[in-house]
Parts: structure tokens; C-alpha cells; sequence
């Protein structure tokens, strides 16, 4: 019983094998053509033995034809022929029967009618097919381009953080010998940022290609309040701001705490971009039914909303309010894809700082949240 099981879902699987991305393949085709082709030959004989009555077969092999050329869109030439040989087998059949037993011609009618109706579906699924090739041409062109930026981002990456690495490298021990004066300590300290933004925009176009790619997380169970409290310790220290950490609930995901970090990193040095020096930001955390949410607010100018369509696409930018430099413009998708990996997402709207509002959105279990 059971080697008789195991055949039976065997031949089952193999069969249902041979279904490849939603489509039939050859073997189906065989087996639709060849049941279309008895189907036929059955009404036509039952056409020629139901006399008077031969309308009934007729219509019925008009109609499957109509429906298997539906699913089954075969090459114009072998269907117009196919549309030919059955109009005439047909049309011979009913004239030959209604001659000899002297009944209505009315149905002569249907004879270039239900061939006519026949073509008709012909045209529209020959239309269909050509609308849905000319879609998966787009979308095979889309995804071709999607693997060439991936593809870019990865090597661009790799082939910028080596000689960027050693000229850093090298400005560290040139510092003693070029800052011997405040013109020469500046345009030093030009030339050190610089190379710093080049450093992160290697970095982030690294992490864009690996979250593109979908094998870039490494999943931990992770403690967000305490996750949270370390980034603020952190940028507490290195940026002169007026920060606040609200009371931050505790919950436990699982989730990459690199990249999570990475995330959050980013939204806080855009809030630093735009805030100047004892400028209030925020970073709070709490959770909203099956969601942690974390949020970022500074004091600064905010968005326009001519410009939150764009806040999240790459390499785009809005002007700073300080001098500071801008970014690279990667910050925000690499966070937004980063939040995107782990079934979370981010929004962007006015804060009661009066700048903007960054809300990361990340799903927990309601079980296993706790308070701190």
C-alpha cells in the first residue's frame, strides 16, 4: 500500500511538474490538442447522426473551440485552416441533412456565423497574448537593469573602500607635517572630510547591494531598549545637540542588530545634518499593537512636502541648514531597505520639535513585549 502511495504522488509530482511559471508546457499542449481534436471528431459524428437535431452537436463544437482557444492560443495559420476545414464539414452536414429531410433552412445562417463569432475570440486572444509578452519584455528589461545597478552598487563599492582606506591611512601620518599652519589645518581638514564621505558612500553602496540581493541579514534574538540606549550613549557623545531619550519600552525581536543599527545611525545623522549646535533631537521607542515603533525628531527646518515624495530615492538631497556638507544621499534608502528587510517600513512626517519625524516601524509579538 504504501510503494503504491508513494507511485501515485509520484506520477502526481510529475505532472504537476510540468506546469513552469504558470504556463503550459509542451507535454500539456500535446494532450489539450489531441482532446480538442477527439472532441471534434465526436460532434462531427454525432452531427452526422442527429438528424434534425444536428444544431445541438454544432453549437457545442463552436463553443468548445471557443473556450480552449481561451486558454490555448495556437498559430494564426493552423487555426484559420482548422476555422476552415470545420466550417466546411459543418456547413456540408447541416445543408446535406436539410435537403434530404426538407426542413427549415433558417439555420443556414449559422454557418458563417458561428465561424465568424469563432474568430472574433481568435482576436482577442491573439491581442491578449501580445499585451501580456509585451509586459514580461518589460519586466525582464526592468530586472536586468535592477541586476546591473546591483551589480554596480557592489562593485563600485569594493573598488572605492581600498584606495580610500589607504589615503586615509596616509593623511593620518602626513597630519604632523600639513597642519603647520591654520590655511594648511583647514584645507587638511577639508581633504579629511571629504575622504570620510567617500568612505560612506563606499559603505552604503555596499549595504544597498547586499540588502538588494536578500542575503544580508544574520538574525539574533535582540533587545530594542537596549539597542536604543546604546545608540544614544553613542551619538550623545559625538554630536553637540540638545538630545533627549524618552522612556524607551522593551521588546524582544529577532532581528540583525548591525544593520538595525545602520538604520537607525543613518535617520539620527540626517537629524544632525539639519540641526545646529544645542538643537533639540529626540529618539524615542514604544509599541503600538503588533508594532515597535522607533521614532526621530529634531528641531530643524523639516520637510517640505513638495519634497517628501523624493526623501527615500538615492542619491537625492535637500539643502542642509548648517554648513556642513551634505551626504551621500544613500543614508535614507540604506535605512529604508535595512527596515523594509526585517516585514517593517518608515515614515516621514512633521515633528512637535518643529523639524521632521522619522518612524521606524518594526513587527513584534505582543507576548513577548515587556515594559522598562
Amino acid at each position: 500500500m504504501s510503494a503504491i502511495s508513494f507511485k501515485a504522488r509520484d506520477a502526481r509530482t510529475t505532472w504537476l511538474g510540468r506546469f513552469s511559471n504558470g504556463r503550459l508546457t509542451p507535454e500539456w499542449y500535446r494532450l489539450v490538442d489531441g482532446l480538442l481534436a477527439a472532441y471534434v471528431l465526436a460532434m462531427l459524428a454525432l452531427m452526422n447522426v442527429m438528424i434534425e437535431r444536428e444544431v445541438i452537436p454544432y453549437h457545442f463544437l463552436f463553443l468548445g473551440l471557443t473556450l480552449a482557444y481561451g486558454f490555448r492560443v495556437w498559430p494564426l495559420a493552423p487555426t484559420l485552416l482548422v476555422t476552415f476545414l470545420v466550417t466546411v464539414t459543418t456547413g456540408w452536414i447541416l445543408v446535406n441533412h436539410q435537403l434530404q429531410d426538407g426542413t427549415s433552412r433558417a439555420e443556414w445562417a449559422e454557418i458563417p456565423l458561428m465561424p465568424l463569432l469563432f474568430l472574433a475570440m481568435v482576436w482577442h486572444a491573439r491581442r491578449r497574448v501580445a499585451a501580456q509578452q509585451e509586459v514580461e519584455l518589460m519586466a525582464e528589461e526592468r530586472l536586468a537593469v535592477f541586476e546591473r545597478e546591483r551589480e554596480f552598487f557592489r562593485e563600485a563599492s569594493h573598488a572605492m573602500r581600498t584606495p580610500v582606506t589607504i589615503a586615509v591611512g596616509h593623511l593620518e601620518l602626513l597630519e604632523p607635517i600639513v597642519t603647520t599652519s591654520p590655511e594648511s589645518a583647514g584645507d587638511y581638514a577639508i581633504v579629511v572630510r571629504q575622504m570620510g564621505r567617500l568612505s560612506a558612500l563606499s559603505t552604503r553602496l555596499l549595504a544597498l547591494a547586499k540588502l538588494d540581493s536578500g542575503r544580508a541579514l544574520r538574525h539574533v534574538d535582540l533587545d530594542l531598549a537596549d539597542l536604543l540606549s546604546g545608540i544614544g550613549r553613542n551619538w550623545r557623545e559625538s554630536a553637540d545637540r540638545d538630545w533627549a531619550v524618552d522612556r524607551l519600552a522593551g521588546a524582544r525581536i529577532t532581528a540583525d542588530p548591525d544593520w538595525l543599527e545602520l538604520a537607525l545611525d543613518a535617520l539620527i545623522e540626517n537629524a544632525v545634518h539639519f540641526t545646529a549646535s544645542g538643537d533639540r533631537i529626540r529618539l524615542s521607542g514604544e509599541i503600538a499593537g503588533p508594532w515597535y515603533v522607533i521614532s526621530v525628531a529634531d528641531a530643524g527646518p523639516g520637510i517640505r512636502a513638495v519634497d517628501l515624495p523624493h526623501v527615500f530615492e538615492r542619491f537625492w538631497h535637500r539643502p542642509p541648514r548648517s554648513v556642513v556638507p551634505m551626504g551621500s544621499g544613500l543614508g535614507l534608502p540604506m535605512a529604508q531597505a535595512a527596515v523594509r528587510a526585517h516585514g517593517g517600513r518608515i515614515t516621514v512626517s512633521a515633528a512637535p520639535e518643529g523639524g521632521a519625524l522619522f518612524e521606524v516601524f518594526l513587527p513584534i509579538q505582543p507576548e513577548v513585549s515587556t515594559a522598562s
